[in-house]
């Protein structure tokens, strides 16, 4: 690397963290963004043809660099204190199978009426008030009928208060009205 370029090169600094505060507007950024151009910079020297413009081309690594920096960064989630990846556990997916099956079974074992109004407000989205139209009989009685199955599959279950969450996610999650 010869004098000369050592000594264009850093009369850019200015320039190049000019620009780089421009893209980040955030100094030490821009300080990192303008290291890490110099440095990708001084790695690929031999790309770099003597007599073409030093400027433009420093200027288009440290744009490249930045542009590339923000795209990994979107894919990127800041998890500090370990939450978001302890609300991603998952399941293994052969419990769901076996869930589903018993699930089926219990939901068979209901008298035809809980079954129905589960099925209207549970499953297929129904409010109490059109599950009542449906069904020729007042709301209170599709909310007593709703309450009362789910509290008998829930026992067919065996699901105690703390696992009837995921068994409320299923027939609760389409309630348009208080019980």
């Amino acid at each position: 690397m010869s004098a000369a370029f050592k000594s264009e090169l850093i009369s850019m600094l200015p320039s190049l963290r000019a620009f780089a505060r421009s893209l980040s507007r955030n100094p030490a950024q821009a300080d990192d963004l303008v290291q890490d151009t110099l440095v990708k910079a001084l790695t690929n020297i031999e790309r770099f043809e003597p007599g073409t413009n030093l400027r433009a081309w420093l200027f288009t690594i440290l744009r490249n660099h930045y542009y590339s920096h923000l795209r990994k960064a979107k894919r990127e989630v800041e998890d500090v204190e370990g939450r978001m990846a302890a609300r991603l556990a998952t399941r293994p997916a052969q419990n769901g199978a076996i869930d589903l099956e018993d699930f089926k079974l219990a939901f068979a074992q209901l008298a035809p009426d809980h079954r129905e109004v589960l099925t209207l407000v549970g499953a297929s989205g129904c409010s109490y008030e059109e599950a009542a139209e449906i069904c020729g009989c007042a709301v209170g009685t599709i909310k007593s009928r709703v309450n009362r199955g789910r509290k008998k599959l829930a026992d067919l279950l065996g699901v105690d208060g703390e696992d009837q969450g995921a068994l409320s996610g299923v027939l609760y999650a389409h309630d348009t009205a208080s019980p």
